[in-house]
């Protein structure tokens, strides 16, 4: 199974995928779209965002999806442009067919690290412990592939819970 994970950016929109191999989980991409910071137009630089993120679906075609909680701050105005590029981050898994999963920051990072509140240095560390050799594109890369892995690592669980209730059911 392949799996994308999202961390939804306004500037920098990071993604990274992974295949899952029974326990096994190994790099295949990460990177991170670019908005023009210089353009004051949302709509174009979401456009923009769009676009690249629907090139990184088709070269990767990914089987499941995922995307990280917006991060809810002090001033509302970057918060609802984080939201709009949120609401990319899940319309284009959406406009592949496929269901998002949708982790809270420190869900993530419980996940990943062990810890809740891990510092973005320690969540790039356990990310290259999974995935060892993997060239991470920078801090929202390394993100995005943590949200991956927290997301295959959820699905494994949901798979061998339906699992025992099949056996369960006899």
């Amino acid at each position: 199974m392949r799996v994308i994970g999202i961390d939804p950016g306004l500037r920098n929109l990071g993604w990274g995928v992974i295949d899952v191999q029974g326990t096994r989980i190994i790099h295949v991409a990460n990177g991170i779209c670019h908005s023009e910071s210089g353009s004051d137009e949302l709509a174009g630089r979401l456009a923009l965002l769009h676009g690249l993120l629907t090139e990184v679906f088709r070269t990767h075609a990914p089987d499941a999806a995922a995307v990280e909680h917006t991060f809810v701050n002090k001033d509302a105005v970057a918060t609802l442009k984080l939201g709009q590029a949120r609401g990319i981050a899940l319309l284009v898994p959406a406009q592949f067919g496929l269901r998002v999963g949708e982790y809270a920051p420190n869900a993530v990072k419980k996940c990943v690290v062990g810890v809740g509140h891990a510092a973005k240095v320690q969540v790039d560390h356990m990310v290259r412990l999974h995935l060892p050799g993997a060239q991470i594109a920078g801090p929202d890369a390394a993100d995005a592939l943590a949200v991956a892995i927290c997301h295959a690592h959820h699905l494994q669980s949901a798979g061998r819970f339906e699992a025992a209730l099949r056996k369960a059911a006899g």
